[in-house]
């Protein structure tokens, strides 16, 4: 098989701050999100779309929550940790798309500054990401503004070198 399709899912509750962190990118919010890591919900639900995808397990089991190293971590290190597993593995990322679920914070006018973020740590062309969002109408914890959400496919190819 020369292609495998990973999904991906992550949501975290709003809880004090001044921002949250979306595809490695600090986004102002009037409030943060609670977390054990930096909560991106954007890269930790495209790292368990890319370990899902060679059935290597979720985040979780990578980067537990009950690990005081990963207090507080930027969550670059663990998506650049699953693009070496992949590329270990003989896989690439042939391109992901991602969608963020909220009422706020606004995603759209940092949307291509996370694109350009993922794609670099990914080592892929930057068409081959896709970040955009969308909202649930106000309705569920995301339409009540209780917190945020990412869903993630990615599909991965044999790497031909």
């Amino acid at each position: 098989m020369n292609v495998r399709i990973g999904q991906g899912y992550d949501v975290h509750a709003f809880g004090d701050g001044d921002h949250v962190m979306l595809g490695g990118v600090r986004v102002p919010h009037e409030h943060g999100v609670i977390a054990h890591s930096d909560g991106d919900v954007v890269l930790h639900a495209l790292c368990d779309a890319m370990l899902g995808a060679l059935a290597l397990g979720d985040i979780g089991r990578h980067f537990p929550p009950s690990d005081p190293r990963w207090k507080d971590a930027d969550s670059r290190t663990f998506l650049r940790h699953c693009n070496a597993l992949l590329r270990e593995r003989g896989w690439r990322v042939g391109n992901a798309d991602i969608t963020v679920v909220c009422e706020r914070p606004k995603v759209g006018p940092h949307a291509e500054a996370m694109r350009a973020v993922v794609a670099d740590d990914l080592g892929i062309a930057l068409d081959e990401v896709s970040i955009k969002a969308t909202t649930s109408e106000r309705l569920g914890f995301t339409g009540r503004a209780e917190g945020i959400a990412a869903l993630a496919v990615c599909l991965l190819v044999r790497d031909a070198g």
